[in-house]
């Protein structure tokens, strides 16, 4: 199963046909930034933030890709990092689909009619407060993108087939809030994948290859 057509159906195939909820109590995924840690688990009182992100798929001649972001290095949160576009949900959406889509349309310029959804993936929440709800559609290879420097550095693709080998899942460690803490980190062609981002690409990895 190597061609991009037979990625795409094998795509369809296991994220429309399982929804997030179904997966929800499956240990196999990822569940938040403190998945390696039991004892940093966060204050279960705590209120977590809405956020939604798209997991945009083009179909390239040989492979398809993954579109990812590098966050404005000028933002207060999270800048200078690698991101799928999307962001906090606003009280004018609806869902947290119509928060992905906003989202993507403002950061890179791909509209709501450029995106077939597939589904979502399992829901991620980061130590800084948000729940993330990920969305995957495929996006024409023909789109144009037009980034929002206010929110984007640079957008680019990533080969389907090196996010989807998990001889790059690599696992790293970082001392954070008095401990060792251990995360995902998928280095690639200069550009860092680590945190939140690779692990919902783990997530998408055992979604699509988990039961092989």
């Amino acid at each position: 199963m190597n061609s991009p057509t037979d990625k795409k159906n094998l795509v369809r195939a296991c994220v429309s046909a399982v929804t997030a909820e179904t997966a929800a109590g499956d240990a196999r995924f990822i569940k938040s930034d403190f998945h390696f840690e039991d004892d940093l688990d966060p204050d279960p009182r705590r209120v977590l933030r809405p956020a939604a992100v798209l997991v945009p798929i083009i179909e390239r001649e040989d492979d398809l890709t993954i579109l990812l972001t590098r966050r404005a290095d000028h933002l207060d949160s999270h800048s200078g990092q690698v991101a799928f576009p999307g962001g906090k949900m606003h009280d004018e959406d609806e869902t947290p689909l119509a928060t992905a889509l906003r989202e993507t349309h403002e950061e890179v310029g791909i509209a709501k009619s450029q995106v077939e959804l597939v589904g979502e993936l399992e829901p991620y929440e980061t130590g800084t407060g948000f729940v993330i709800k990920p969305f995957v559609g495929f996006v024409a290879p023909d789109v144009r993108l037009t980034l929002d420097p206010g929110e984007v550095a640079e957008a680019f693709e990533v080969p389907f087939s090196f996010l989807m080998d998990p001889a790059n899942h690599r696992r790293e460690k970082t001392f954070w809030r008095g401990k060792m803490r251990e995360y995902y980190d998928m280095p690639y062609n200069g550009q860092r994948i680590w945190g939140a981002t690779a692990a919902m690409l783990v997530n998408f990895y055992t979604r699509l290859y988990g039961n092989d």
